[in-house]
């Protein structure tokens, strides 16, 4: 079953760990004001449920789950509510949320503890998953509660915990792993539980010894049998759902499905250590790890820090040298989100920020050499020059026949090219472009 410790393609990157990984993770102070966006995950975005002048406590929901897929958001800190409104957002975009100001109470609301977890049914544990508004936080932001749901006819027999932090820069989950490994391990015997699932790993990128050390020492533990740690090849992009899936089960993700079509479910380590704080402890998701890191950022770091604090506040904290900066990352280098602006708050699924002093260098408008790099390094067996030479022809219908819409987005193919073409780019703009047109005949047929 298992015969491989890899994927075929991706690629070798310098991983620029060397800043954080050493440091232990520290507590960002209590910031004076915080904004809650309503869309901190994938899905239809929270209801606010608060009004302006409202008190509210650490804990409490400022914003409930609206529909299916969905999931609520909650003050990280105590305060008064001092405006609802459009605000900006990492995305670039203005997005609904609640401003709070802080009070200096710092009084706080949780949940029961279910500490009779196990005699809970799988129902009653997923229910508090949701309450407690747990998302993926390795950046994906899907609601945790919806991917554990049964579904008909698909049956479920594997559980791997991705640890693999294959992004340059980041070493939230590495850190999590060394401080919180019974956090962790706990949270994974409850997601087993909801589960039902036999087969449970915990794939971690080689390059991690230390995390591997300890995580493998506790796993053997008679509490947490029946856990398996996976040293993965260091290789970019390891993380991915897809990838994970292959190296660990040795089975494929059919085009436009999900790891439930292959009796699997995927999900980020940070979120196993939220989920046992939700259960056990009755927390709801207020604080995440982040890492702080680039050459203009004086003192980097990994730090606890509330949700919907501000970037530009928490570069202030770090002693970032605001003159250096050309560039900042929410997350890693290779899918991380390039901020237009710093003065937006921090989200749940945001794993890091990551200051560039120095201007990447800029695409071309050289043409494909046709050397077939991009092919070898596409990690789903792709053609991305192909599919960018459609997108410039606006042949669209051709590119989804090349399942242009099972790119990943990691952006290997323009990392090895050559030409410094930024197929990325074409790539991305021509699944944007398929999915708003699907979008308007989806309307024009309800019409």
């Amino acid at each position: 079953m298992f015969n491989k410790w890899t994927f075929e393609g991706g690629i070798h990157i310098p991983y620029n760990k060397r800043l954080t990984q050493s440091l232990p993770i520290e507590n960002y102070p209590l910031p004076q004001k915080i904004v809650v966006p309503v869309l901190m995950h994938i899905g239809a975005p929270a209801k606010v449920v608060v009004k302006v002048g409202d008190n509210v406590s650490k804990g409490q929901c400022v914003a409930e789950a609206d529909g299916f897929v969905s999931s609520p958001a909650f003050s990280s800190i105590s305060g008064i509510v001092s405006s609802i409104g459009m605000f900006k957002h990492i995305s670039g975009k203005l997005v609904t949320g609640v401003e709070i100001t802080a009070d200096g109470r710092n009084d706080e609301l949780r949940f029961e503890p279910i500490k009779n977890w196990r005699e809970q049914s799988p129902s009653i544990l997923m229910r508090r998953i949701g309450d407690c508004g747990i998302v993926g936080m390795g950046g994906a932001g899907f609601p945790t509660q919806v991917k554990l749901l049964p579904h008909r006819d698909k049956k479920v027999n594997a559980l791997i915990i991705n640890a693999a932090e294959c992004e340059p820069y980041l070493t939230t989950d590495h850190r999590l792993m060394l401080e919180e490994t019974d956090k962790i391990l706990k949270g994974v015997k409850i997601l087993q539980k909801i589960l039902s699932v036999r087969y449970v790993f915990i794939s971690i990128e080689k390059n991690k010894t230390d995390a591997i050390y300890v995580m493998k020492k506790k796993a053997t533990t008679k509490e947490y049998y029946g856990i398996k740690i996976i040293p993965l090849e260091t290789k970019y992009p390891q993380g991915g759902e897809k990838q994970l899936i292959s190296t660990v089960l040795n089975r494929e993700v059919p085009s436009g499905k999900l790891p439930i079509d292959a009796a699997c479910v995927v999900l980020n380590v940070a979120s196993a250590a939220a989920v046992c704080d939700a259960v056990l402890e009755g927390i709801p998701l207020t604080e995440r790890v982040i890492t702080v890191t680039g050459n203009a950022v004086k003192r980097p770091g990994n730090y606890i820090v509330p949700i919907g604090t501000y970037v530009k506040e928490i570069l202030e904290y770090c002693r970032t040298d605001f003159s250096k900066i050309k560039k900042v990352i929410a997350g890693g280098p290779m899918m991380g989100k390039s901020l237009p602006d710093i003065c937006v708050p921090v989200m749940k699924q945001t794993s890091g920020l990551l200051v560039l002093d120095t201007i990447t260098p800029s695409y071309s408008k050289n043409n494909c050499i046709n050397c077939g790099n991009c092919v070898k390094a596409c990690s789903i067996h792709l053609v991305p020059s192909l599919l960018a030479k459609y997108f410039e022809k606006d042949m669209y219908e051709e590119a989804l026949k090349r399942n242009v819409m099972d790119c990943m987005e990691c952006g290997c193919c323009s990392y090895v090219c050559p030409a410094k073409i930024n197929i990325l780019h074409r790539i991305r703009t021509c699944k944007s472009y398929i999915t708003q047109k699907r979008a308007k005949e989806s309307l024009t047929q309800v019409k």
